[in-house]
């Protein structure tokens, strides 16, 4: 590892209005979407509780929105770069079913935020601070657990189905974790100083397999 790659990363590094960026249109994107899936809800129960996930997801963009302002960025002309990969994800890893939705949230999103968590550990407090507050699971995660569990400790072919889905999941999320940071130089440099180097890069994607592993035994997958 190079001195450089040890050198702490500054709060005005360009790549840090990138993060905010694309973490904002994840923040959006959740929010629509969680909005949609409500409706596959079985119950009214479960129709709230994807209601207040989605109400927490538009405070995070929010969040996002005023630190991009403060930096002096335009949230919808910095978002712009990552619309079409973002998208592109959630168009491959559409669900079909309200428990592939709430598998989506609990894990897919679990995934994005391992990633983005172990980032900003490098970065500086002010920085950090941003993303570990948008990114802090909620208690909503409890009754996504809930359902779940409950559901594939009674169907054997529901697991197998929701097990092949979570890691169709993992897949797709590394890979356009991968395409969004080939998106803006800024942002592949920024990735890059916090892991290291490639190898640091890596060994990030294996922790991120391993807390994914993780959360698939929470959901009893």
């Amino acid at each position: 590892m190079t001195d450089q790659a040890l050198a702490p990363i500054e709060s005005d590094h360009p790549g840090v209005t990138d993060l905010f960026a694309v973490l904002a249109y994840g923040e959006i994107s959740a929010f629509y979407r969680l909005t949609e899936e409500a409706k596959l809800s079985p119950t009214l129960r479960g129709k709230i509780a994807v209601a207040k996930m989605a109400a927490s997801e538009m405070r995070h963009f929010e969040t996002l929105e005023a630190a991009l302002s403060a930096r002096g960025a335009d949230a919808f002309d910095a978002m712009a770069p990552f619309v079409r990969a973002l998208d592109a994800y959630h168009a491959s890893t559409d669900p079909s079913t309200w428990l592939e939705s709430m598998v989506k949230f609990y894990v897919g999103d679990g995934i994005a935020a391992d990633f983005y968590t172990e980032i900003a550990d490098s970065l500086p407090d002010d920085v950090a601070n941003v993303v570990r507050d948008v990114l802090a699971e909620t208690s909503h995660s409890e009754f996504v657990v809930e359902e779940v569990r409950s559901a594939v400790q009674t169907s054997r072919s529901e697991r197998d189905r929701l097990t092949l889905w979570g890691r169709r999941l993992l897949g797709e999320a590394i890979t356009q974790a991968q395409y969004v940071m080939a998106q803006r130089d800024e942002l592949t440099e920024l990735v890059l100083g916090s892991a290291g180097d490639l190898n640091g890069i890596a060994a990030l994607f294996e922790r991120m397999q391993d807390s994914h592993a993780k959360r698939m035994a929470v959901l009893g997958l």
